[in-house]
């Protein structure tokens, strides 16, 4: 399996995600912002950071990078995609998945590990995983995720919500959401569900060095569902 993640001025995942990628086989290359062409991929990742310094509004400046028409048009043609914390944020300025992330609820920037339920398997990214609920890494000042009633009412009826933050036992209330994020809602898909937004960080937990492997449950399953 093909991957690239692309980098953009200020993104400080992306070697992360380099080294998770290829820990579970993907042969991944990386690709600068100004570049026009995606090399031949399998799956697309833009990764965490702070691009642009957050300058203007998290992500814009980044949707409008050269690279990111050929982003779009590799999702439009079914293309995997995912972002991941501002890599989420630069695919709601792109339009590729619904709502806004605004500041977190308690204006705080966090930092820790917190809990997710899986929403739904019925796609190539969550197939077959063996778990219902992971413990990933979060770090994020506006991950606090928004959206009218009518895309709310929109997103549930397509089942486009991939992951919910809960607790370690799967349940999803209010107190075990961070930052204030409608429906509790970590992580969102487009409707054909190729293009996937989180913010949480599975590769950051891809080993035991780490705080915990889950994000190895993650790549090992999604490497699987793409051969």
């Amino acid at each position: 399996m093909k991957s690239a993640v692309i980098t953009f001025p200020g993104s400080n995942c992306d070697r992360d995600m380099d080294v998770a990628l290829k820990k579970f086989g993907f042969k991944n290359k990386m690709v600068w912002h100004a570049d026009a062409e995606l090399p031949k991929s399998d799956l697309v990742v833009l990764p965490g950071g702070f691009s642009y310094g957050d300058y203007l509004r998290c992500g814009s400046m980044a949707s409008k990078s050269k690279i990111m028409q050929s982003v779009i048009n590799f999702a439009n043609s079914g293309g995997m995609v995912m972002g991941i914390c501002n890599g989420f944020q630069i695919l709601v300025e792109t339009g590729l998945v619904p709502g806004v992330l605004l500041r977190n609820k308690y204006l705080e920037f966090i930092c820790k590990n917190v809990f997710v339920k899986i929403k739904d398997k019925k796609n190539k990214y969550f197939k077959n995983v063996d778990k219902e609920v992971f413990e990933f890494h979060i770090a994020h000042n506006e991950g606090n995720y928004f959206c009218t009633n009518d895309q709310l009412k929109e997103i549930e009826d397509n089942n486009q919500i991939a992951i919910n933050y809960c607790d370690e036992n799967g349940r999803i209330e209010d107190q075990f959401n961070p930052n204030g994020s409608i429906k509790n809602i970590a992580g969102i898909f487009n409707k054909e569900k190729n293009v996937l937004g989180m913010m949480p960080h599975p590769e950051r937990m891809i080993d035991t060095s780490l705080s915990g492997e889950d994000g190895s449950l993650f790549f090992k399953n999604l490497i699987s569902n793409l051969k």
